[in-house]
């Protein structure tokens, strides 16, 4: 749709390269791990159990590669700029096809850029991965303030109104001036602030949730298809699992005291990787290994956590979003309901529903998400 020029100013390459020694630091650690008493039954139901951390501890120490990891996330060109006061972290890489659609790809929490590894080949040169070069984007994979590499976080603030503006800043400061965002969880909420202002050249937003709730009007509920009471469902067992979302809301610097000192309490704590152990998470567990080396390297889990406090601080009124939307609803993530959805986002164009995958799709099922992102803005 448009063409990036070459002002890169104030962008600065950047390579990962953790030192040595926070390696052997990282090792030393998992070698005097100290699990908690099990509870009397070892399984999920109060938590991350020490049978899946025992598994999952063994193989980071001794199965884990991280400098091949590391060599992975390095194959792509990363980069730093300084916007608002924040340093940002982001991946960028251009299609190698003319008049590629520029992307921003939005990541979860607990996630980072790491999110998307497995969409950037597809995304940005479809031909070789069996598509048309008219599918080819330009891809921007940002680390939100306080997650990844984008530390430390220099003042309060930082809402995810206030990110969403950042990443226009950023589109803008590589050159770009139409683009669209894909975002997921943390990255999903994004993505609707950045429609709810609209910069000029806007091309839409592709989201997996749209966190639209029951407002108590009984007439929303004579709506509801069958399938939207499933939905319900899942919101109400997503809620008696969430309580991260209350601990990073109310106390994120005491969860990250202790986060920031224990490697395996930042694996436990990311238990929604594995979608709280249900069963139906498909995130492998050296990416679970890796997206968590990642925080722990970067030291991220303060920032991670103040991006919820932040938020609700904020207490930001309610607005409907105009913005062109379209949503990917995955069979085990949060099913969004679409009665309340277009009660709150009054341009939803697309809508797809999927069989298979979850909460984290990007990592679980890449070829279905990058069908979908590629059919929604192939209309825009």
């Amino acid at each position: 749709m448009n063409t990036a020029t070459a002002q890169t100013t104030g962008i600065h390459p950047f390579r990962i390269a953790v030192p040595q020694a926070d390696v052997d630091d990282l090792t030393a650690r998992l070698a005097r791990t100290r699990l908690p008493q099990p509870a009397p039954v070892d399984d999920w139901e109060s938590g991350t159990p020490n049978s899946f951390l025992t598994e999952a501890v063994a193989r980071w120490r001794d199965g884990f590669d991280w400098r091949a990891a590391e060599a992975r996330m390095n194959e792509f060109p990363h980069f730093t700029t300084e916007i608002d006061g924040q340093n940002i972290h982001f991946v960028h890489v251009r299609s190698p096809h003319e008049g590629a659609t520029p992307l921003l790809l939005a990541h979860t929490y607990p996630g980072s850029f790491v999110d998307y590894l497995d969409m950037i080949g597809p995304l940005v040169d479809p031909v070789a991965h069996g598509g048309r070069a008219e599918d080819a984007f330009d891809v921007v994979v940002p680390d939100a303030p306080g997650f990844g590499f984008s530390q430390p976080v220099t003042e309060a603030g930082w809402t995810t109104a206030r990110v969403a503006a950042a990443y226009d800043v950023l589109m803008r400061r590589l050159g770009y001036d139409s683009y669209g965002i894909h975002g997921s969880d943390n990255g999903a909420m994004v993505a609707r602030e950045l429609g709810l202002q609209d910069p000029a050249g806007f091309l839409g937003l592709h989201v997996l949730q749209l966190f639209s709730f029951p407002s108590g009007d009984p007439a929303e509920f004579e709506k509801l298809e069958p399938q939207d009471y499933a939905g319900l469902e899942h919101m109400q067992w997503f809620q008696s699992v969430g309580a991260y979302n209350t601990m990073n809301a109310s106390r994120p610097q005491t969860i990250a005291a202790a986060l920031s000192d224990s490697p395996v309490g930042h694996l436990a704590y990311a238990e929604l990787f594995t979608s709280f152990g249900n069963g139906t998470s498909l995130v492998p567990l050296d990416t679970i290994l890796t997206e968590v080396s990642v925080a722990w390297f970067a030291n991220a889990s303060a920032g991670m956590s103040r991006a919820y406090r932040e938020n609700a601080l904020a207490d930001a009124a309610p607005q409907v979003s105009t913005a062109r939307t379209g949503v990917a609803v995955f069979a085990d993530d949060f099913q969004t309901i679409r009665v309340f959805a277009e009660r709150d986002n009054a341009n939803i164009v697309h809508w797809s529903r999927f069989e298979r995958g979850g909460h984290f799709a990007a990592l679980e099922v890449p070829d279905l998400l990058v069908a979908d992102i590629r059919s929604f803005f192939a209309s825009a």
